[in-house]
């Protein structure tokens, strides 16, 4: 069974810095892409930035010049670089495979809280 699992949410003040990490328990190469999508209270899962097999990119507007997202392949692992963070920003990031449409595929973990406030 796939499972993710996400870490390095936390709280932060706006215009601050934090490095998520989505450790996947299967080859990522399985996927078309890894994603990493958010959710905040009362709004829909939404996606964020995801990176394909080849390694090309492709960000939500909101985020574009600010997140980078990468991979490890030997690792299994996919990482979301989040700088000049917004209070807008504060969801639950979860990291899922996507397929070609970068929809989720539903092996998402428990999420990691991001918190932007002063």
């Amino acid at each position: 069974q796939v499972q993710m699992v996400e870490s390095g949410g936390g709280l932060v003040q706006p215009g601050g810095s934090l490095r998520l990490s989505c450790a996947s328990s299967t080859s990522i190469f399985t996927f078309y892409a890894m994603a990493w999508y958010r959710q905040a209270p009362g709004k829909q899962r939404e996606l964020v930035a995801a990176i394909t097999s080849d390694g090309i990119t492709i960000y939500a507007d909101s985020v574009k010049g600010r997140f980078t997202i990468s991979k490890d392949n030997t690792k299994k692992t996919v990482y979301l670089e989040m700088s000049n963070l917004k209070p807008e920003d504060t969801a639950i990031y979860y990291c899922d495979g996507a397929n070609r449409g970068f929809g989720p595929q539903g092996y998402w973990g428990q999420g990691t809280q991001v918190t932007v406030s002063s």
